[in-house]
């Protein structure tokens, strides 16, 4: 059958659906670009986890009442708490050991050296450095929550040995005054004599701190 104006039906309806048909090269690109949508989601979506998983043992403490995330030790600041030991023998004793840097600098300088940290990431990987440098037999670490120590100067008034000696690094005690003081911006370093904040003459102890707990 022909229409009105003379063009076969035939030919109109295969005109039509030629219309609605694509093109198989068409389908093909578009399935791969959804294909590799798929497969950069993954990614970006595993990415994101991974960071997380690593971030979050890091950036945690920072989100508790007191504001304090791990700030690693600088080189000059892990040489002026080691200038405030000299001439010390003993044991050292350090409240935020974060990834172990003082805890082992000490030991090889002679100290039988202890680090307290909250993160046990930290905590594992300091001990993985001590044993890196040789030095895990005299550079221990533990994981210890620094936020329960309260009134941390009434506590080590009351409970550090006679000789013991306090170093502070980039935040002073804010009621004791500091026998020794080098270094400046968040390098300074203060260190308090237990004889000293005490009132007392003592007999030496060594204890890192960093940085203070305030009630």
């Amino acid at each position: 059958m022909e229409g009105g104006g003379g063009i076969p039906l035939e030919t109109l309806t295969e005109e039509s659906q030629s219309r609605h048909v694509l093109p198989a090269s068409f389908e093909a690109n578009s399935l791969q670009k959804s294909n590799w949508g798929f497969l950069l989601t993954g990614l970006v979506g595993g990415t994101l986890v991974a960071v997380y998983a690593v971030a979050t043992p890091f950036i945690t403490p920072a989100l508790r009442k007191v504001c304090l995330p791990f700030v690693p030790a600088t080189t000059k600041q892990i040489e002026n708490v080691v200038k405030m030991l000299r001439c010390r023998r003993g044991s050292l004793v350090d409240i935020g050991s974060g990834d172990g840097r003082i805890v082992i600098a000490a030991a090889k300088e002679g100290f039988t050296a202890v680090g307290y940290e909250l993160n046990p990431w930290l905590v594992w990987y300091s001990r993985y450095r001590a044993w890196r440098e040789g030095v895990h037999g005299s550079a221990k670490f533990y994981i210890s929550d620094l936020w329960k120590m309260l009134q941390l100067e009434k506590k080590l008034e009351l409970e550090l040995d006679d000789d013991a000696r306090v170093i502070a690094c980039r935040f002073p005690f804010p009621h004791w005054t500091p026998d020794h003081v080098t270094g400046e911006g968040i390098d300074t370093v203060w260190a308090y004599d237990a004889s000293t904040f005490r009132g007392r003459e003592k007999r030496p102890t060594s204890m890192h701190f960093q940085p203070p707990i305030q009630a």
